[in-house]
């Protein structure tokens, strides 16, 4: 199809909507509601053009043959500046970082305005959740969070209340995103281009350890950090800092640094174990996997039915916890009450589950990425350039099947490795899953053991997970990753985040699994240690009681 853009003729899609067929030809249109793959709402109006004498917003308008637009005359210019202004009289006047990250910040700098004549007319209480922090006073009402928390996450927690200038995005009847059934996944964050809604930090609690001399302060890294953390360095994304990640933790002043794929392999050997127990009594199938906080909350305010589905496995970084503070305890010679346990993780989720009371949680602090790297630089570390360290050997050795958590399908493809072989005595002719693999939000696949076939599925995001579960009978086995992608793209993440950006920190993920000279969680010498001088075996009674946990259900409202 052809129009007409600044006088000259182009070819665009007709099913491609102007906002990204301009910005893909490389016109420089400011935007701020809009959200790739969600369907825009021209709440801004930042992306205004003049098409036949009218302002036209381009995210929600497709082209039309021989359509004539005017992208940056006067007019228009005067519509973003005024816009502009009018956003940023609600946000920029209470915003602290001072035009560096935030995407209405950047634009406004772009327009060139340093300054609004409106003055904010609001002034909101900050809502202090758990794990996220919303401050409407930066917010501008563009909707990017409650489309996400309705159409990603099918949670719908927050929505717009209120009219004119009392117009606010609100959990209903305002209350606080802690009395609601907000899930705590932080994709409200990811969607934020202003900054109103962040995580609850912990970065200034474990500045203050790190200087007590008594405390013997142990950090354990998730999967998805080690994708991820380079770009908040300036490398690109899906670099692999594993090596620097660990020399830079070092220089911060953490005694012990152990990974958090250890947790993950042993995750993998109870809940394999757990399968298989399950495949012997016939169930109750399908079974479905703990490590995703947000969907374990999810779970509970909308699925009760799923309780006895649910796996009891504990997540891999509250199972390495209470290794710490018991197995590594003891080993060292160490009280418990000295030893402190941070985990840095992808998701803000997780600062919610280390206060769950069922959980009488071992880790005490939670970083996210964004966190760390906050951490990295107070410390004036040159992140770039540090040479590669290894993990701490009594809790850092690992295996591929441990780093695969972080991507969507990871989980599952890991439980399978192990339980097939411990359920067949069989060795795996080739251990990828690929059924599993990729950007899909529902995957699925059969695998034959012992002479059944087992139905297998993974689902991220939740929405994604609502359809999956409406035909959840047929299936033996379920992974539910409540973000998009996985933990690769948890809410505690560097942003931006985009679908390119997920695959470049997935494909890394799969890199790390491949360049490992041990792929399941069963061949872990470590996990095999731990086994023998400590638990016992999976599910023993002590194992039982040491790494599982229970879940109770919520009200929905």
């Amino acid at each position: 199809m052809q129009i007409r853009v600044d006088g000259k003729i182009i070819e665009v899609a007709k099913d491609k909507t102007l906002l990204i067929s301009l910005k893909n030809l490389g016109y420089k249109i400011p935007s701020i509601c809009y959200q790739e793959g969600l369907k825009p709402e021209g709440r801004c109006r930042l992306c205004v053009v003049e098409i036949a004498g009218k302002l036209v917003t381009t995210c929600n308008t497709y082209p039309k043959e021989g359509m004539e637009i005017t992208t940056n005359n006067d007019r228009v210019k005067v519509a973003r500046k005024v816009n502009s202004e009018l956003l940023m009289s609600e946000h920029v006047q209470t915003c602290s970082i001072e035009n560096q990250d935030h995407e209405l910040c950047q634009i406004i700098q772009d327009l060139g305005i340093r300054e609004s004549r409106f003055n904010p007319k609001r002034k909101w209480k900050v809502d202090l959740g758990a794990s996220v922090i919303r401050d409407n006073n930066k917010c501008i009402n563009c909707g990017r969070c409650v489309q996400v928390c309705a159409t990603i996450q099918a949670t719908y927690a927050i929505d717009f209340a209120g009219r004119g200038h009392k117009e606010r995005v609100a959990p209903y009847s305002d209350h606080e995103l802690n009395d609601v059934a907000c899930i705590k996944c932080g994709q409200c964050i990811a969607a934020c281009p202003v900054g109103a809604i962040s995580e609850r930090e912990h970065i200034h609690e474990v500045i203050e350890v790190l200087k007590d001399s008594k405390k013997h302060v142990v950090v354990q890294t998730a999967p998805s950090i080690r994708a991820a953390l380079g770009e908040e360095f300036s490398m690109p994304a899906g670099t692999l800092v594993t090596g620097k990640m660990v020399a830079a933790l070092r220089k911060c002043g953490f005694d012990k640094i152990f990974d958090t794929n250890l947790g993950a392999d042993l995750t993998i050997m109870e809940e394999a174990s757990e399968f298989l127990n399950r495949v012997k009594k016939g169930g109750p199938f399908p079974m479905i996997t703990t490590c995703c906080p947000a969907w374990i909350k999810y779970m509970e305010h909308f699925y009760h039915d799923l309780l006895p589905n649910m796996s009891s496995c504990k997540s891999p970084h509250e199972m390495l916890g209470i290794l710490a503070n018991t197995y590594y305890a003891k080993k060292i010679n160490k009280p418990r009450d000295d030893i402190i346990v941070v985990s840095i993780m992808p998701c803000t989720a997780k600062k919610f589950e280390i206060t769950r009371p069922e959980l009488t949680s071992d880790v005490d602090f939670v970083l996210t990425t964004r966190e760390v790297a906050k951490l990295i630089r107070h410390f004036c570390i040159d992140f770039k350039n540090l040479n590669d360290e290894k993990f701490d050997p009594a809790l850092g050795i690992s295996t591929g099947a441990g780093a695969i958590f972080g991507a969507s399908g990871g989980v599952m493809e890991a439980a399978l490795r192990t339980a097939y072989e411990l359920g067949t005595g069989k060795e795996l002719t080739k251990v990828e899953f690929d059924q599993l693999r990729g950007p899909k939000g529902i995957k699925e696949g059969t695998v034959n053991v012992n002479g059944i076939d087992i139905k297998f599925a993974a689902a991220n995001g939740l929405a994604n997970a609502r359809e999956l579960l409406k035909n959840k009978d047929k299936y033996h086995f379920i992974e539910i990753m409540a973000c998009p992608g996985g933990c690769i793209a948890g809410g505690g993440q560097p942003l931006p985040v985009n679908e390119e950006i997920i695959a470049k920190r997935m494909e890394a993920i799969y890199e790390e699994d491949r360049l490992l000279p041990l792929r399941k969680s069963h061949e872990n010498p470590i996990v095999k240690k731990i086994y023998k001088d400590y638990l016992d075996h999976p599910l023993s009674k002590k194992a039982e009681m040491i790494l599982h946990t229970y879940y109770t259900p919520r009200s929905e409202f």
